[in-house]
């Protein structure tokens, strides 16, 4: 391999992600083309050898990886080169087509599948133009590290050949996916009398964004009874023309809420492009996101296991930790990232503590019920499972929360770092900004926090508290607010723009 090819390849890198450039547009240039797909996969099978230590030159027992993609539009020529890779490199292979990254999982939980590993096309909520992959094995999916030794063997030489030929099989794993979703919802709810149908009369909209989740609609929901009418957006179409598939934008957001208000709906259920995040609304259109969100499904996991311990990202409201402390359970909480928030869940579980969910207030939630997989699809339905029980005492969603206090104000600013040296510009600015506020009055750094700087508020800002972190893929620093004082935000923004104006390695010009 060119030695110069490697940086190339490992600038690919997103956390535990491989993402990059898959469509020309007339700002970007290509980077994840059909050459580097094709090594990322020679990559793979040098990384399930050496790495993960499973026999690739068995001719009798050929590793069997399952291939699967979301709604975009570069998908098939993507899975084209990398189905080309892996059959190069003695696998067997099952091209599952359209499909979500919780369903590539399963594929090597299913006895009838019985995969060694997966692999899912996908970048997530990114714009058209980006494709990505993600990668699983039967012990749960690859790490930063295991990313990086994916890409820095991308390359012939690294794969052992052995005396076989791989083949390509196709399986429609969606379908079997989704049957198992309606199997476990019916087994959870456990209507007696309605046992087929336990949804009947229950009216829920799905907004699918144009991604992969419309499934849900048609071979889990309608299956199990429910009126689906007034669900939208549930055609793939990877130029994503209604809005963007991500259930923490604002946008996105309102056109659910819109929907289940206009059709008089019960409940709205909306997933990002490859179901691996999804929120809520009632049926006034309040949306079960954020803090809502985690503190619904908090509920029924401490009603089912007094004391577990909830993971979140550190951007969580403060009022979410009271909440969480009155049902008798403990939050603790983590670093930005999904992985970072599963790994912590799994840590803990490890360590004595009783952990039963990980979860981001962007929409990933993993259950330890769930092999601790981030899986939207499986957070509904879990939900589902505890509306039907409420349904039968006069109970809704929205009073599992109602003592969650809700913040007067929140708000978000994203400050765009000039420097090439992120890193560095980051923990320089956190370290000043640190040493700024202990020298303001009603602000106190809170120091049982793990991820940037975080502020409580009192005095003439009331109570609330800001959060200011470097942000886990992007170019920037972003700070967070949260206040139960109507114009204290305004009043912080003010008070904080001096500090932020001194940087001249920051665009401070959305504060």
């Amino acid at each position: 391999m060119n030695e110069s090819s490697i940086p190339m390849l490992t600038m690919l890198q997103n956390g535990s992600d491989v993402r990059g450039i898959a469509i020309e547009t007339e700002k970007q240039v290509v980077s994840l083309n059909s050459d580097r797909v094709e090594r990322i996969a020679y990559g793979f099978a040098s990384w399930l050898k050496e790495i993960k230590k499973l026999a690739v030159d068995d001719p009798h027992y050929p590793l069997r990886i399952a291939v699967g993609h979301d709604s975009r539009l570069s998908a098939e020529k993507i899975k084209s080169a990398l189905i080309e890779g892996l059959v190069n490199a003695n696998f067997e292979v099952i091209d599952v087509g359209l499909a979500t990254t919780p369903a590539m999982f399963m594929a090597t939980q299913y006895v009838d599948y019985d995969c060694d590993a997966a692999i899912m096309i996908t970048a997530s909520h990114l714009p058209y133009e980006y494709n990505g992959l993600k990668f699983f094995t039967k012990e749960g999916g690859a790490e930063k590290e295991d990313i990086t030794y994916i890409l820095e063997h991308a390359d012939w030489q690294y794969v052992y050949w052995g005396n076989m030929q791989g083949f390509v099989n196709h399986r429609f794993l969606l379908k079997d996916y989704a049957s198992d979703l309606v199997e476990k919802i019916r087994e959870g709810i456990n209507d007696s009398e309605n046992y087929r149908e336990p949804l009947k009369g229950r009216h829920i909209i799905v907004d699918a964004g144009n991604g992969a989740g419309g499934f849900f609609a048609t071979d889990v929901l309608a299956v199990l009874g429910a009126n689906i009418e007034g669900s939208q957006f549930l055609e793939p179409d990877g130029h994503f023309p209604n809005h963007i598939p991500n259930p923490d934008n604002k946008t996105a957001m309102m056109s659910i809420q819109q929907a289940v208000r206009t059709h008089k709906a019960d409940l709205g259920v909306i997933f990002d492009t490859d179901v691996d995040r999804s929120a809520l609304v009632d049926h006034e259109g309040k949306p079960f996101n954020r803090n809502n969100l985690i503190a619904v499904i908090s509920a029924i996991l401490i009603k089912e296991n007094p004391g577990t311990t909830i993971v979140t990202n550190s951007t969580t409201s403060e009022h979410l930790k009271t909440f969480i402390e009155s049902l008798g359970g403990k939050q603790n909480r983590y670093i930005t990232g999904y992985r970072n928030v599963i790994n912590r869940a799994i840590q803990l579980n490890k360590d004595g503590i009783p952990t039963s969910l990980a979860i981001e207030t962007s929409g990933h939630a993993a259950l330890k019920e769930n092999y601790f997989l981030d899986d939207g699809a499986y957070l509904v339905a879990k939900i589902l499972m505890t509306d039907a029980a409420l349904q039968k005492e006069g109970k809704n969603l929205s009073d599992l929360i109602a003592d969650l206090k809700q913040p007067v104000e929140t708000d978000e600013v994203r400050f765009k770092i000039l420097s090439d040296d992120l890193t560095l510009v980051g923990a320089n600015v956190l370290e000043d900004f640190r040493g700024f506020i202990y020298k303001s009055v009603d602000l106190d750094v809170e120091p049982r926090n793990l991820e940037g700087v975080r502020v409580n508020t009192s005095g003439k800002y009331g109570s609330g508290w800001l959060l200011l972190r470097l942000s886990l893929h992007e170019p920037l620093l972003v700070l967070n607010f949260e206040s139960d004082q109507k114009g204290a935000i305004t009043q912080l923004k003010a008070d904080l723009k001096a500090f932020f104006a001194d940087n001249e390695d920051l665009d401070d010009s959305l504060l």
